[in-house]
């Protein structure tokens, strides 16, 4: 048996013991530094994505992923919308493989509209793995894949509903964790359900599902029925200013015919999602949009307030006032399907059409 000096079994045993104290240090480090236990609801935790109750015809259900979008027909996706279709939707990158001429024009007929993360919508028929469902918010209806609904929870009235205000965030398992909804785009109502920690706020997931976290500082600051309406005299102003910055949030973002979120908008899409910003609902689509509000004069117009344009094609789309400056003709905020993006233009260098009307969307208490 070959001889061990002295010395190498005291270090021996010292490397030992040394490992043992920083492991039982690692250990008492993760018990003090855990983040908070996961909100607790009134059902037993589920997996992200999962319903516990199959969709059925004539009952509610809410989109469970972060935009999904309205199809005329379950044929009329194709193999380069597959990512639009998924779980989690692909959103971001579907949208960046589509060319221009695709995006302003392939998808009529095809694409209806888009429902963000959490809105209710009611199943009317289900044929395959698609259910045919119809959007109250948005007055449009359309198939999307079945995977992207869930059931609604028993209680999902919960909390203070808080609006995205970045242009997209994610929804994680837990602060700081795993990614369980990306691309969580302006403009989705999420409803905060307990005390925040260290930057993160807990974020209801729709159908019976643990509670998910996002960065505090993605969220507004107020609930949105507890935010404080400017005085009738200053209303229509301060609104406007608020829409044309909420407006400019969005310049670059790509023209997409039927969209709805941060990724892809179309004209009236982008007037919706800025005014729904600031708690006001209008129609989703141009013919009722030209009917909200009031009538205002061309030399009345504020910003903020609706131009409706002859452009590409289409009489009916809308624009916002940006800015009426010391000349004749203002600025205005619109998506076009011929510059393939939102854009910011005045309308003296422009070569946009005539002028159909001009609306003001009532913003005072």
């Amino acid at each position: 048996m070959p001889f061990r000096s002295p010395s190498a079994l005291t270090v021996g045993l010292s490397v030992h013991l040394l490992n043992w104290i920083l492991g039982a240090a690692k250990n008492a480090a993760g018990r003090w530094r855990s983040p908070p236990a996961r909100v607790s609801n009134t059902n037993p935790p589920e997996p992200f994505g999962e319903p516990t109750v199959p969709i059925a015809p004539g009952q509610p259900a809410l989109i469970a992923v972060a935009v999904a979008t309205l199809w005329a027909e379950p044929s009329a996706p194709g193999p380069e919308d597959r990512l639009a279709l998924g779980v989690p939707s692909a959103i971001r990158e579907w949208v960046a493989r589509l060319t221009n001429e695709i995006r302003a024009h392939g998808l009529k007929g095809r694409v209806r509209s888009q429902c963000l993360l959490g809105t209710r919508v009611e199943v009317e028929t289900i044929e395959d793995q698609w259910a045919y469902v119809s959007c109250t918010a948005q007055q449009t209806a359309g198939w999307v894949p079945i995977d992207q609904l869930v059931y609604p929870a028993e209680d999902d009235s919960a909390g203070k509903v808080h609006l995205v205000s970045a242009t997209a965030t994610a929804i994680r398992d837990e602060p700081g964790g795993d990614v369980a909804i990306p691309g969580v785009t302006l403009g989705t109502r999420l409803r905060v359900v307990g005390p925040g920690y260290r930057g993160w706020l807990p974020v209801a997931l729709p159908g019976p599902r643990q509670p998910g976290w996002v960065p505090q500082r993605d969220l507004g600051a107020e609930p949105i029925d507890e935010v404080k309406r400017p005085n009738p005299a200053t209303a229509m102003i301060a609104a406007g200013l608020d829409a044309v910055k909420l407006a400019q949030q969005l310049l670059e973002i790509p023209y997409l015919h039927g969209g709805v979120s941060a990724y892809g908008i179309d004209a009236p899409g982008l007037v919706w999602i800025v005014y729904r910003q600031l708690g006001i609902d209008v129609p989703r689509f141009n013919d009722a949009l030209m009917e909200t509000g009031e009538s205002v004069d061309f030399d009345e117009l504020h910003p903020g307030d609706l131009i409706f344009l002859e452009h590409g094609g289409d009489k009916k789309m809308p624009a916002i006032v940006a800015e009426r400056g010391q000349t004749d003709l203002p600025e205005v905020i619109f998506s076009s399907p011929v510059y393939g993006k939102v854009v910011i233009e005045s309308l003296k260098h422009s070569e946009l059409g005539q002028i159909a009307s001009c609306r003001r969307i009532p913003t005072g208490p």
